[in-house]
């Protein structure tokens, strides 16, 4: 009984720090977060870097909204990265304003690609901009931009959000996507941390990105170790809330649970590389890397929830006094999810979605013995609005 008491307290130790972490960020993100005023003086110039691997569906749109920008044209370049797509898709992307560098990888990756377009473009650019394939920007989004830099930052990461929610999944995935967006960039910003970055929609000084690239050989998890990396170097990451980039969320369950095996291994493969730098780290007080290397020991939102309900009701039934603790966990969960959810999510539509909780429970949980070997080859999330 005494050893059974020892685990219980153990485990809710765990599951409460994780709890808590969210819960305060989650009410740090209600605070408002300043947005560099643009002066554009003076104009930077600009590479907008789209790596594009097998993405014949979505790159048209995303190459004709990064072209269409209220920016000095001559001073930015559109450079898509075209990675096994096909001949059609190269030939009218070669009819647009842009640069169209075709690589041909046997073991492709964001890394590769982007160390590929640079080597090639030169190093006369001020400011590297990356986006995916299947993102959308706005007209203002290079001078928005522009005045992040302008303010002196030399790492932004824009709010990317949902450009489609037509199905239950994408629903769900659109909210993960805010509830992200809320606790580990607005509220981290409203603490004076850097942002998490999100692979798009990331901003840099040209020179920096160039250096720090020549180190990363990810395949899954490319900004978790961009990210680290910059912490490690105490280059804060700000982020820009009003700055939008519309992205495509996942539209069925499978790709759902492939993109989260990808990103659970991606998390404990950081985990496992950089938490020998943890207490280094904490002893001359950079404070942003250790925050990194937490948020990448932090239990799935989904998974928390799901064990959490689990061993409350389990322990509610020989002992309610010692459930009490679960269930208070639970709720507080719940709280910080409920915060960190903007109030335009609050729809009908999402209420239909959270009956797909339960089976995208059962996904996560399995997916968490499918890990081994899924941070070490590359898994394609297909893209195109059906």
């Amino acid at each position: 009984m005494i050893a059974l008491t020892v685990i219980d307290y153990i485990f809710f130790t765990i599951f409460a720090a994780n709890v808590l972490y969210l819960l305060l960020f989650a009410v740090l993100s209600l605070l408002k977060v300043p947005t560099p005023k643009a002066s554009c003086k003076p104009w930077r110039r600009m590479a907008v870097l789209i790596p594009a691997y097998r993405e014949d569906g979505v790159i048209m749109e995303c190459a004709r909204s990064a072209i269409a920008q209220q920016y000095p044209r001559d001073l930015f370049d559109v450079v898509v990265i075209s990675d096994k797509m096909t001949d059609e898709t190269n030939r009218r992307l070669f009819r647009l304003p842009l640069r169209l560098i075709v690589v041909n990888f046997e073991k492709s990756t964001k890394a590769k690609a982007l160390n590929k377009a640079m080597a090639e473009i030169g190093d006369q650019y001020d400011v590297a901009i990356i986006l995916d394939a299947d993102n959308v920007i706005k007209p203002s989004f290079l001078t928005e931009i522009n005045a992040a830099f302008d303010a002196g930052y030399h790492a932004v990461q824009a709010h990317r959000t949902a450009k489609n929610m037509n199905t239950d999944i994408a629903t769900l995935d659109a909210l993960s996507e805010e509830i992200n967006n809320s606790i580990f960039r607005k509220g981290h910003a409203a603490a004076g941390l850097s942002a998490a970055l999100i692979g798009s929609g990331m901003a840099f000084t040209y020179r920096l990105l160039e250096d720090l690239l020549g180190g990363i050989n990810a395949v899954g998890g490319f900004d978790r170790e961009l990210e680290l990396s910059l912490t490690y170097h105490r280059i804060h990451i700000t982020y820009l809330q009003n700055t939008t980039v519309l992205d495509e969320k996942v539209q069925y369950s499978k790709n759902f649970s492939n993109q989260r095996r990808r990103w659970l291994s991606a998390q404990w493969h950081y985990f496992t590389t950089f938490a020998l730098d943890f207490f280094p780290q904490l002893f001359k007080g950079n404070i942003d890397f250790c925050d990194k290397v937490f948020q990448n020991m932090l239990i799935p939102r989904l998974i928390l929830i799901g064990m959490c309900l689990i061993v409350a009701t389990t322990i509610s039934f020989f002992n309610l006094a010692a459930a009490i603790k679960w269930w208070a966990i639970l709720a507080a969960t719940l709280l910080a999810m409920m915060l960190a959810t903007p109030c335009k999510l609050y729809t009908a539509r999402l209420a239909k979605a959270l009956v797909k909780l339960p089976w995208l429970f059962l996904l996560f949980t399995a997916n968490i013995f499918k890990l081994r070997n899924a941070n070490r080859s590359f898994i394609h999330t297909p893209h195109g609005i059906k």
